[in-house]
């Protein structure tokens, strides 16, 4: 027997040997324990500075009567039922959910199809993302003032392209009919791009096989779409549904803008975010715009909290 049939046998022969785990000691785990102690404390410390201390001190301010300067008068929850006769606040919740109502399922849905025509091997697809991801990287004040400028009634090229077509040329901003309506416009058009290239991250993860095995069993294209594509980016779907309901309910930014804080135009647009902002550093009313601040903060919290209980009904993971 060669030299070489022989290695083979004792190869065979020979039990297999199975690598050792190393063994770490209590010296190692402490020392990795420490190092990811120190590489979390960063974001545990931005954290707790920029988000829990502000809410901790909004929820103590809530209970107080305090411009801001003055000494700090406890006023119990003398806030909180202020906002039950505040006109204002209710108003800028009112316009707040018509906002949300409006923009979270209309951009969705527009999301959607815009991620699954580009998944479907739509040309041009670099120039498409690009151009739908731009509201995303773009400063919301900036969004704000260009849309101003597009729905000037005088020389926005909004209102040319109607009179062009012969159809009503509104005035978006300077009548109170059609103000939220316009806001409503800008979200939707804003948030379609951050929603289009999660969803389509979702669809590319849809392994192309299941659509392969229903076209065997004589699925259509639109059967695969509700059977195979809905189910399978509903995880997707829900995270975007969630982070616009939020999103949404924070409206300011473009209230501010487009409005100019106009009082007939804020009688109709008016958001809770921009109510607190108006409390807090127009009238100095401290305490009263923390408590809005805390009753919107539950609002969202508990609307989370539903949308993750109800998520076990059409998420499928």
């Amino acid at each position: 027997m060669s030299m070489r049939g022989i290695q083979a046998r004792a190869l065979e022969a020979a039990p297999s040997a199975k690598p050792r785990a190393a063994r770490r000691t209590p010296r190692g785990r402490t020392v990795e324990m420490w190092w990811a102690y120190v590489f979390v404390l960063p974001a545990v410390i931005v954290l707790g500075v920029f988000h829990l201390l502000p809410a901790a001190a909004s929820l103590a301010i809530s209970f107080t009567d305090w411009d801001g300067l003055s000494a700090i008068q406890f006023a119990g929850w003398d806030n909180y039922a202020a906002l039950l006769a505040d006109d204002n606040f209710g108003k800028a919740g009112l316009h707040t959910f018509l906002y949300a109502l409006a923009v979270v399922p209309i951009s969705v849905l527009i999301a959607t199809l815009v991620a699954v025509l580009l998944n479907a091997g739509l040309k041009g697809q670099t120039f498409y993302r690009t151009v739908y991801f731009i509201p995303v990287v773009t400063m919301s004040t900036a969004v704000g003032l260009i849309w101003k400028w597009l729905y000037n009634s005088e020389y926005g090229p909004i209102n040319a392209v109607l009179g062009f077509l012969h159809l009503p040329q509104p005035s978006w901003l300077s009548d109170s009919r059609f103000t939220l309506i316009s806001i409503m416009i800008v979200g939707i058009w804003a948030a379609i791009g951050h929603h289009m290239i999660i969803l389509l991250a979702g669809l590319q993860g849809i392994p192309q096989s299941f659509y392969e095995a229903a076209s065997i069993d004589g699925a259509g294209k639109l059967r695969a779409f509700f059977r195979i594509t809905l189910p399978l980016l509903s995880p997707s779907l829900f995270f975007v549904v969630t982070t616009s309901v939020i999103s949404s309910l924070q409206l300011f930014d473009l209230v501010f803008v487009m409005t100019g804080g106009n009082p007939a135009l804020l009688s109709s647009a008016r958001s809770v975010v921009f109510n607190v902002y108006e409390e807090g550093f127009v009238l100095f009313r401290m305490g009263a715009a923390s408590a809005q601040a805390v009753v919107l903060f539950i609002i969202i919290l508990l609307l989370t909290i539903v949308q993750l209980k109800l998520q076990k009904r059409w998420v499928h993971y």
